[in-house]
């Protein structure tokens, strides 16, 4: 036990030189034209180091809001204002995947055609089974951009065996058990997964989990991009890399949700009912959408 404090102290001391390091230093990680400076890239991003700089963050801005409410509450804001954001402005593939079915439709059994071309001077031209197949691009972008956005708009679907019958209070402190116990974990297991899933898709020699950086940094003397352009049908959607860049992108955005919700969830705790839905931005339907769903219902 006392072994596992100090090797938690010891990664908390280090965060802070390694924050610092990374921070002014960025040739050594962001310059992608140097095969080492790729490859730290590609470790640090799965790093113990890396989860530490986050965690420590954490630790500190945590801090810092339960000392000075107002600041927990602007961090509140400005990263449900983020999940916001990103939602609607995914949501809007769910439109596009709609009229590019249709215009499938039409192209393929209407006028027989085989290919479809978009763009003017430069047509980008695929088989009509390309485009067919990247709808599910459009599904994935729905699902792993918009899903802090519905969890802030209260869209997801909840199993509800003990919540509604507690107090006001406790329902905030399962929130924050389950921000912390559950969302948090999970974000950062998924982050891991998907984050040598996609780097393995964009580069060889394949990075592993289980690689030192300095294995790495031997294995970027033979390191090109090779980016996986391979499709489930001869003539089908061949960018399944987008697949794994939504996975991680997915995974952060639930991560970050969570600190979110933690926050929320300790001020209305400490704050009462009062404060409940405080700043919060949720999406209105129209006069005409709400008579609309009220009929529905």
């Amino acid at each position: 036990m006392i072994d596992l404090i100090i090797w938690l102290a010891q990664n908390i001391l280090l965060a802070f030189y390694n924050f610092a390091y990374a921070l002014f230093n960025p040739g050594l990680w962001l310059d992608w034209s140097n095969k080492e400076s790729l490859m730290r890239f590609i470790y640090y991003g799965g790093s113990v180091e890396f989860f530490f700089v986050l965690f420590t963050t954490f630790l500190v801005l945590t801090g810092i809001g339960m000392w000075k409410n107002s600041f927990m509450w602007g961090m509140v804001r400005g990263l449900e204002g983020f999940a916001n954001t990103i939602g609607r402005f995914a949501a809007w593939a769910g439109l596009i995947m709609v009229i590019q079915q249709i215009i499938i439709i039409f192209m393929q059994r209407i006028f027989t055609a085989a290919e479809i071309g978009v763009g003017f001077g430069s047509v980008f031209s695929k088989d009509v089974s390309w485009w067919a197949e990247e709808l599910k691009l459009y599904n994935a972008m729905i699902v792993t951009l918009c899903v802090s956005y519905t969890f802030v708009q209260g869209g997801h679907v909840r199993v509800d065996l003990v919540y509604s019958a507690v107090k006001f209070r406790t329902k905030r402190v399962i929130d924050m058990l389950g921000s912390l116990l559950f969302m948090m974990p999970v974000a950062i297991i998924t982050w891991m997964y998907g984050w040598y899933f996609l780097w393995r898709h964009l580069v060889v020699p394949n990075p592993s989990a289980s690689d030192t950086l300095e294995r790495l940094l031997l294995k970027s003397r033979a390191l090109r991009w090779n980016v996986e352009t391979i499709g489930f049908s001869p003539n089908g959607f061949n960018a399944y890399f987008l697949f794994k860049v939504l996975l991680v992108a997915y995974a952060g955005l639930v991560f970050l949700h969570a600190i979110a919700f933690f926050y929320r969830s300790y001020l209305e705790w400490k704050e009462g009912e009062e404060s409940e839905g405080k700043y919060l931005d949720k999406d209105k339907l129209g006069d005409e959408d709400a008579e609309l769903v009220a009929n529905i219902h």
